[in-house]
């Protein structure tokens, strides 16, 4: 007989709601989920398949209210049918009904209430609930908020797995992370992987919200003493979390926001950063909110997968468990934030690419088109192994800086971007923190310090005043002068000692860019895109 999750809630005898943090931290080391470490933050380890997302394992249910609004030619977009979900549901609350102990918490998405959308969580594991406190916000009734009558529904069972032979034909394995927007439901089976409930959440706001004229981005914010606010966007290694960490300005977020008429908001209340080689100096804000001194029954950042001693020390340079560990801990945990996660709608996108090419400068200007067409691609580039001794750039797209959680249709995301740059006057420039000089092996990667001044000459409109020239592989305005930057690094040609070497690299990078654009989006954007498009 089928019976509904509040059902069998109701049923069950062993029922925490809402559970105190300090309650949840002694739960978790009681039950075993993690252990103490020196310094009071929790340490887990999860099974081998569970240190990393599993993309392949991640459904959207394929409902007709929906369908015509997700890119299903995105390979980050598989499909599920509904009837495979709903079986998948109710095997779900079977296994929940099985439990000794279960936990509820109810949390909301974004720190504008206005927006905000209610989940509730629901686990047999003390560590889960403990996770969506870190990462969820409280929920805030001051005002009613677009998605009121709308709560989502999230089933989180971490350490079973799928065994009904009634769809294991049509699911890749016994794990699955599955999303049905239209009825606001989520299931994580098999998934230890914390990320999974962060990302399975803030993916469902990315379809939800562009319907309500809300924004989405993948991207940290911050505020300066002047009340204006920045975002910033890029894929793993270009700097992101480090530049946006800013002592003098407060920080919003460092993963997830929207953009309304309203301003920004952060959707999450926590972060979830990487600790493999983390730099106590270069990226102390972040170590000291994991590494921080207290009480374990107040401290809860977890940590996840890190090798740990056992006097309960970490060492965040050995990666032999996986180069993926990860701390979670509550944005309070930061020195320089600003409470509200709120702001007034950005003058500044700073695009943040790791170009080990070596041919694009270290900061350009872009046009409204070119800000469409450089979100839209969300490039960088990443190394190779080093297994034959070769060492060469390899070029990666991300739609949007995130395209594993931004279903929807391309131009939905590009088309909106462009039309809140427009309306609030927006300031975009594109920051290359790769390489100069040459390529990877032969040249050097920009100075921290260099990108730094960059970054605040960016910030503080020195380059509103500055002559530029247009660069012609990439068709990009280059400034002439940037205070306390070398004129010489400006133009990435004259860094290279043979300029026919970076002649041929720019067009093969510039080629690559034309072969992308119309593999991925021709006929799915506006087509004044593909007039930005380098290689054309």
């Amino acid at each position: 007989m089928k019976i509904s999750l509040n059902e069998q809630l109701n049923e069950h005898k062993n029922v925490l709601i809402d559970s105190k943090r300090s309650k949840l931290i002694e739960k978790s080391i009681e039950n075993k989920d993690a252990f103490i470490s020196k310094n009071g933050a929790l340490a887990t380890w999860t099974p081998v398949e569970s240190t990393g997302r599993s993309p392949k394992d991640t459904y959207i249910v394929k409902n007709k209210e929906s369908e015509n609004k997700i890119d299903w030619d995105s390979p980050n977009n598989i499909p599920l049918d509904s009837d495979v979900f709903e079986l998948i549901w109710e095997d779900a609350i079977q296994i929940l009904g099985e439990k000794n102990e279960l936990f509820i918490t109810n949390r909301v998405i974004g720190a504008d209430s206005k927006y905000a959308l209610k989940v509730k969580t629901v686990a047999d594991n003390s560590l889960t609930a403990l996770f969506t406190l870190n990462m969820f916000r409280e929920q805030d009734n001051s005002k009613e908020s677009i998605f009121k009558d709308n709560e989502f529904q999230l089933i989180v069972l971490p350490y079973d797995k799928l065994k009904d032979k009634n769809y294991s034909d049509r699911i890749r394995s016994d794990m699955i992370i599955a999303s049905d927007f239209d009825s606001k439901r989520g299931v994580v089976i098999g998934s230890a992987y914390g990320g999974s409930v962060k990302k399975l959440m803030f993916t469902a706001m990315n379809f939800l919200l562009p319907d309500k004229n809300v924004l989405p981005i993948h991207c940290s914010a911050n505020e300066g003493k002047d009340g204006n606010s920045a975002i910033f966007l890029g894929l793993s290694g270009t700097g992101k979390t480090t530049l946006s960490g800013d002592k003098n300005r407060a920080l919003l977020g460092d993963d997830e926001h929207g953009w309304s008429d309203d301003g920004i908001f952060n959707f999450e209340n926590g972060c979830y950063a990487k600790m493999i080689d983390i730099d106590p100096k270069k990226e102390s804000e972040i170590y000291d909110a994991v590494m921080h001194k207290d009480d374990y029954r107040n401290h809860g950042a977890i940590i996840e997968n890190a090798m740990m001693y056992p006097d309960g020390a970490f060492d965040y340079f050995d990666d032999r468990l996986t180069k993926n560990s990860r701390a979670s801990y509550p944005l309070k945990f930061l020195k320089n934030i600003k409470k509200s996660s709120k702001s007034i709608p950005p003058k500044t996108v700073i695009f943040l690419t790791a170009d080990a090419n070596g041919v694009l400068p270290p900061v350009a200007k872009l046009s409204t088109k070119q800000a469409m067409f450089w979100y839209l691609m969300g490039y960088t580039s990443k190394l190779a192994g080093t297994e034959t001794g070769i060492v060469d750039p390899q070029t990666v797209f991300s739609r949007f800086f995130g395209e594993p959680f931004m279903p929807r249709n391309p131009d939905d995301y590009a088309q909106m971007f462009g039309k809140y740059i427009e309306k609030y006057g927006t300031a975009v420039y594109l920051i290359n923190t790769g390489w100069t000089g040459g390529p990877y092996g032969e040249g050097k990667r920009f100075d921290i310090m260099v990108t730094r001044r960059i970054v605040n000459a960016v910030l503080s409109n020195e380059l509103n005043n500055v002559e530029y020239k247009k660069e012609p592989n990439f068709k990009l305005n280059i400034p002439l002068t940037c205070l306390g930057v070398s004129e010489d690094i400006l133009d990435p040609k004259n860094t290279w000692k043979d300029k026919n070497d970076y002649d041929t690299r720019a067009k093969k990078l510039a080629g690559e860019f034309a072969i992308h654009f119309d593999k991925s989006f021709k006929g799915k954007v506006d087509s004044f895109l593909e007039e930005v498009c380098p290689g054309k």
